[in-house]
Parts: structure tokens; sequence; C-alpha cells
């Protein structure tokens, strides 16, 4: 036994010595380390240069240098100017378009805004489908949108108020297109076949050409096949691929579709139209503060003022947009009143 222990103290004894050895030399490290920044903290020109570095990669140099096989480390860099914090807005513009149609037109316009209140940053943000929006803006997500006129008088039971519109009112009607070879050519014509909308909520382009169907002798309820296709590129190219027989959706979207594939809308034709209401609204949230809505709007409103402004503008397409209140909206919602009187067709 004690030949063993002899034999395993000779062989600890070179470990031990190793171990004393490495222990010394890390402590003498420290020790000429510590020297060297006492000595620096003494030199002004030194000094300088060591509290550029700063103490925390000093201090990374110290473990690297006591362990050379140290693995890399991460340091992070610091910006000398400090990070200006801005409150965020999000805009929300209900699916006249698909998100990406809706962030080529409306994009712009949020940027301009953006770069004339650097105090503040606007987001757009696109919803998918009409059904989304609503529960965004019901919801409160948005702090300003622009709602269609229907989402608008739903709105204001939200928390939210009306601060303006989009001008030309006249453009703010429902439009049924039908193939130039459909052979139909009334109303009655429609009865048995699929008439194709954007969506339920839709104010122009379903709500109003279902009224102008219902009081020109079509009973909508039971006459003709309602198909919910969830746009109004959706609406207009049913009808183009013969998969209805007619499409409601509103002027905006037919001349964009005219300018952007004139042979295919050559196949077609606007074989009714409705009476106009007024135009889509713009809604901010109450608690908004303000002086941001002052300044969005008076950005906003003076849009055709401008050669840059008015190219915008010319992308939605539409003159200006304009100012307006809850009360703007009066004459939609005494149109409601009807529509659900004459209709009764269930609306989200």
């Amino acid at each position: 036994m004690n030949n063993k222990l002899q034999q395993l103290d000779e062989v600890a004894t070179p470990i031990k010595t190793v171990e004393g050895y490495s222990l010394m030399l890390n402590l003498g490290r420290i020790l000429g380390l510590c020297c060297a920044f006492w000595l620096a903290c003494l030199s002004p020109v030194c000094a300088d240069t060591f509290y550029t570095a700063g103490v925390e990669g000093w201090l990374h140099n110290l473990q690297d240098y006591l362990n050379p096989h140290h693995l890399p480390h991460y340091q992070p860099t610091f910006s000398t100017e400090p990070r200006v914090q801005v409150k965020e807005y999000i805009v929300g513009i209900h699916p006249l378009h698909n998100p990406k149609r809706l962030f080529e037109v409306y994009g712009p316009i949020v940027e301009h805004i953006n770069q004339h209140m650097p105090e503040v940053e606007f987001k757009l943000e696109a919803s998918r489908n009409y059904q989304e929006f609503d529960k965004k803006l019901y919801g409160g997500y948005f702090d300003i949108a622009m709602p269609n006129p229907y989402q608008t008088i739903n709105a204001l039971q939200h928390g939210y108020r009306v601060f303006g519109k989009m001008a030309d009112d006249e453009d703010f009607r429902g439009i049924i297109l039908v193939r130039k070879d459909s052979g139909i050519n009334s109303v009655a014509d429609l009865k048995g076949k699929a008439v194709s909308y954007p969506a339920k909520t839709a104010l122009a382009a379903t709500m109003m050409p279902q009224y102008f169907l219902h009081t020109h002798g079509l009973d909508v309820n039971k006459d003709i096949e309602n198909r919910y296709v969830g746009s109004q590129e959706s609406s207009i190219m049913n009808v183009l691929m013969g998969d209805v027989a007619a499409a409601a959706t509103w002027p905006v979207p037919w001349k964009l579709f005219l300018a952007e594939h004139p042979e295919q809308a050559a196949e077609l034709e606007v074989k009714w139209q409705t009476e106009p209401l007024q135009n889509n609204g713009w809604v901010v949230r109450k608690d908004i503060p303000v002086e941001v809505i002052d300044n969005f709007s008076r950005l906003l409103f003076s849009l055709q003022d401008s050669d840059e402004g008015r190219a915008m503008l010319a992308a939605v397409p539409v003159s200006r947009f304009e100012v307006a209140n809850n009360q703007t909206y009066a004459p939609v919602e005494a149109f409601l009143q009807r529509l659900n009187q004459t209709l009764h067709l269930p609306r989200p």
C-alpha cells in the first residue's frame, strides 16, 4: 500500500509543479498588467487612449491574454449618436386592391407624409381581405384608416371619428360588367345565373349593385347566385373568364384594369351603373393627439398642390383628398337603412 501511495505521489508531484507554475505565471501576468494600467492612468496621452478604448475592451484583452486559447467573442459596437425614439402609427387602407397593388398606390403617399413629419412614423399596413380589415378596424388596431363608407359608418361605433375623405364622389358608384358576347341585355337576363362581388361589406361594388338589381326587378335573394370572390380584381376576372354572367365592381379598379389590360378589357362592357354616394372616408382613433392628425391632414389634403403629389393622386386615381366629418356620411347611413329594409341580406 505504501509503495502505491509513493508511486501516486511521484506522479502527482509534476502535476502539482505544473499547476503551481501556471498559477504563478498568471499572477505574474496580472501584476504586470496592473502596473501597466496604473502607469496608463498617470499619463494624460495614454489615459486618453485608454478611455477611448473603454474598460470593457481592456477586460476582454486581459481575458484573452490569460487564456490564449479562448474562443473569439462578440463585441458590440456603440454609436456616438443617441438613438431617437419616434412614435409609430399604423395606417390601414381597406382592400381596394390586392396587397401588392395597394402598397404601390398608397406607399408613396405615406412615405411623403413621413418625410415631412420626422417626429413620428406612419406605417402602412394592408389586409388580405375585407374580413381581416374589418377585424382590425373594429378592434381599434389602426390609428388612422381609410375604410369604405359602410365601414366608415361602423367605425364611428368603435372609437373613431371622420376627419377626411376621397373626393370625386361621382366615381363612388357601383358598376356591373358583362362580356360583350354574353347576350345579356336586360337585368332579367341574369335570372338563374351567377354574379360576382368583391365582398359582402363592399359598399360601391356589392351593396349598391345588389340594391340596383333588386329595384330593377330581380330578387337577389332568390333569382341569382351571389359569389363573393375576395377582391375587385377577382370580380372582374370572374366575368372575363366566363365563370359568372356579370361582375360588380366600381370605377376605380375598372379604370386601372382598362389602363393595364386594354385587350382583355375590350371584351367587357359596363352594362349598368348605380347612383353615386359619398366616397371612401378617412378616420382616426379618438385617442390620437390632435397635433399629429392635424399635420397628417395638412399634408394629405395638399397633395394636389405639387407635381409629385399629383402623380401620387393619379395612381389612386383621385383628384384630391378633402376635409370631412361624421355628418358628411349621413346620406350613406340613410342608404344603408333602405338597403336593409329592402334586401334583408346578412352583413358581417
